[in-house]
C-alpha cells in the first residue's frame, strides 16, 4: 500500500514557525521531512520540534518529483515548498502520476496542504522590504541619494495624481496612485529609520495612527455616545484640540498647502468654532444661481484679470488668507 506525499506550503510573511495545527502534525508525523535546502526558513523551527529536515540529491524539477514518489511509495514524505514555489515540481509530479496512473502503478496519496495564509495587509512587508533593499548597500544608487527634502517634489506629484484619478473615476489609475502614494510613506519611514540621532520606522508611523484613531474614536472604543456624523466630527476636532494644545481654531492648519485649500480649510475651522470674521462678498452675473459652474468661471475670470495685471493669484489669496488667519485670532481673543 502507497503512503503519503503532503506538499507544504508556507508564507514568508507570517511569523516562522507559525504554522496551522494540520501543518505541524503532518511534520510531526511524517517519517522523512524535505526542503530544497537546510537553510530553508522553517529549519530552525523544525530542529526545535524535534523534526529532521533532510536535503534530497534531486535538482531538476523533474528528478526531484521522481525522488519524492519513491519515497512516498514507501514512507511519508512532507515536501516543504519554497518561496519561489519550485517552478516545474507540480507540471513534473503530475506528468509523473499520470505516467505510473496509465501504467496500472499503485499511486502514493498527494496532499497539497497550506501551512499557513496571509493575512490581510502582509504584502505592506513586502513593500517594506523591497524599500529596505533599494536603500541599503548595494541597492539602488539613486534611491541611496534621496533626503526627505528631495522627495517631495514626488509627494505632492503623487498626491496631486491620486486626486486626479478619484475626480475622473479611474479606478485602476487610483489604485496604482494610491501604490505610489503608499510608496512616498514607506520610502519616508525609511529615511527617518537611519537617522542617528532620532530615528524611527515604518512600524513607529503606523503604530502611531492606529494610537491616534482609537484616541479619536471614543464613541467605537470607549464609552463616549455619537451617533451621527457631525458628533463624530466634534468629538475629533475637540479631542484633537485638546492633544495639540491649541487655543486657535485655526492653529494647525498647513499654511503651505494650495491658497484655495487653504482659504476654504481656515473658514470650515472658524465656522465650526463659531467665529464669525467678515469676508468679501463675489457680485454674481445677474440672477444666476450660485453653482459650481459659476463659481468655477468667475474663478477662472479672477485669474485672468490678475494674470493681465501682472498679479500672481496664488500668493494673493495666500495672502488674504494669512490675513483671514490673523482676524480669526484676533476675533478670538476679544470674546
Amino acid at each position: 500500500m502507497s503512503a503519503r506525499l503532503v506538499l507544504l506550503s508556507t508564507t514568508h510573511r507570517v511569523a516562522v514557525g507559525l504554522l496551522s495545527f494540520g501543518a505541524w502534525e503532518a511534520l510531526r508525523t511524517a517519517a522523512e521531512v524535505y526542503a530544497a535546502a537546510a537553510d530553508h526558513p522553517l529549519a530552525a523551527a523544525l530542529d526545535d520540534a524535534g523534526v529532521l529536515l533532510r536535503v534530497p540529491p534531486a535538482a531538476s524539477p523533474s528528478a526531484l518529483a521522481a525522488f519524492l514518489v519513491a519515497r512516498a511509495d514507501a514512507v511519508s514524505v512532507v515536501w516543504l515548498t519554497g518561496a519561489d514555489g519550485d517552478p516545474g515540481l507540480a507540471e513534473a509530479l503530475s506528468e509523473l502520476l499520470a505516467q505510473r496512473a496509465d501504467a496500472g502503478a499503485d499511486l502514493p496519496e498527494v496532499e497539497l496542504l497550506p501551512g499557513s495564509w496571509d493575512v490581510p495587509g502582509s504584502r505592506l512587508l513586502d513593500l517594506v522590504d523591497v524599500m529596505d533593499r533599494l536603500r541599503s548597500p548595494g541597492g539602488c544608487p539613486w534611491d541611496a541619494n534621496q533626503t526627505h527634502t528631495s522627495l517631495l517634489p514626488y509627494l505632492l506629484e503623487e498626491a496631486y495624481e491620486t486626486v486626479e484619478a478619484i475626480e475622473v473615476g479611474d479606478r485602476a489609475g487610483l489604485r496604482e496612485e494610491l501604490g505610489d502614494l503608499l510608496l512616498q510613506v514607506v520610502f519616508h519611514a525609511r529615511l527617518a529609520e537611519e537617522d542617528p540621532e532620532d530615528p524611527w520606522s515604518v512600524d513607529d508611523v503606523a503604530g502611531g495612527i492606529v494610537d491616534k484613531l482609537i484616541r479619536r474614536h471614543p464613541h467605537v472604543f470607549a464609552d463616549v455616545d455619537a451617533d451621527t456624523a457631525d458628533e463624530v466630527e466634534a468629538n475629533w476636532e475637540t479631542i484633537k484640540q485638546v492633544e495639540k494644545g491649541r487655543t486657535s481654531a485655526v492653529d494647525g492648519v498647513p499654511l503651505a498647502q494650495p491658497a484655495l485649500a487653504l482659504a476654504a480649510k481656515l473658514m470650515s475651522r472658524a465656522a465650526k468654532a463659531g467665529v464669525v470674521v467678515d469676508v468679501p462678498q463675489p457680485s454674481l452675473p445677474g440672477d444666476a444661481p450660485l453653482t459650481a459652474e459659476v463659481v468655477g468661471e468667475m474663478l477662472m475670470g479672477i485669474v485672468a484679470a490678475a494674470r493681465a495685471a501682472g498679479i500672481d493669484s496664488e500668493a494673493a489669496l495666500r495672502a488674504a488668507a494669512r490675513d483671514y488667519a490673523r482676524l480669526v485670532r484676533t476675533t478670538e481673543a476679544a470674546e
